[in-house]
């Protein structure tokens, strides 16, 4: 991998003020921490209950449905329409709407897929909104990235599936593997060049290619790029575990560097 050379304009600065980050770079302080050093949240989220089949997402399993065969064919209109209609899994049960919008521009960069929606998200019928959704927003800006943006200066941002749960529940296998349909059609619309999952879920999906990983915690995942369909993934935290965990703060920033650092070399 090339070393990054990277610079911080006053923007991008405050951006990382707004983080709760000091301006770090790679090779300097918080390169000295293990990227699988745990904390209290990695350590809980590899302790929580997993249903075994949920280690092993089958991405190719939407196949069996007809609604993720035609996905393929379908443009953000009609993508957007679908989803909003889609009765194919139990998660339609829990929602009040789905999360999935077309961006308003035809390419960019960056994509962020996150775990499945909360009750905020799902009220609002989008991901990532209020607090964590402030902190996405900043964490975009201080790679000069926005959700509005196109090209190099644009973020599509999604969740790994589109329905919250009912009562809040984790997905299942089979659900995870029903919106994937849906998710690679999001991927080959948007061309992202990178793409940033955030979350335990959205890892099992994009890193489904290496089963072996997928029942990883997330700390241990970090540091390395993989890949999705052709696209590379960098593993960080998600906002809202962020907000919980500040100290967690400069380690996402590192992901989001290696993900620049990335970016660059393709």
């Amino acid at each position: 991998m090339t070393t990054m050379t990277l610079q911080l304009d006053a923007r991008q600065r405050a951006m990382l003020q707004e983080m709760g980050v000091h301006v770090w770079l790679p090779g300097t302080a918080f390169a000295t921490v293990p990227a699988d050093t745990p904390t209290e949240l990695a350590e809980a989220v590899a302790q929580a209950p997993m249903r075994t089949a949920a280690a092993h997402v089958p991405v190719a399993a939407p196949a069996a449905n007809a609604q993720a065969i035609n996905a393929a064919a379908l443009d953000w209109s009609a993508l957007t329409d679908t989803v909003a209609a889609c009765q194919a899994c139990g998660l339609c049960a829990g929602r009040k709407s789905t999360t999935l919008l077309a961006p308003t521009v035809q390419q960019q960069d960056w994509m962020v897929v996150g775990d499945p929606p909360d009750e905020d998200e799902d009220r609002a019928g989008q991901p990532f909104v209020q607090t964590s959704g402030v902190l996405l927003d900043n964490m975009l800006k201080a790679v000069g990235a926005s959700r509005g943006g196109a090209g190099a200066a644009g973020a599509y941002v999604t969740n790994v599936v589109k329905c919250r749960p009912p009562n809040g529940r984790i997905p299942q296998a089979a659900e995870l593997a029903q919106c994937a349909g849906y998710l690679q059609r999001e991927i080959a619309l948007a061309q992202p060049k990178m793409i940033v999952a955030m979350g335990r879920f959205a890892n099992q999906v994009l890193l489904s290619g290496q089963p072996e990983l997928a029942a990883q915690p997330l700390g241990k995942l970090r540091g390395t790029v993989y890949q999705y369909q052709g696209v590379p993934v960098v593993v960080t935290y998600a906002p809202k575990v962020l907000l919980r965990a500040p100290a967690d703060k400069g380690k996402a920033w590192a992901d989001l560097c290696l993900a620049m650092d990335t970016l660059e070399a393709r």
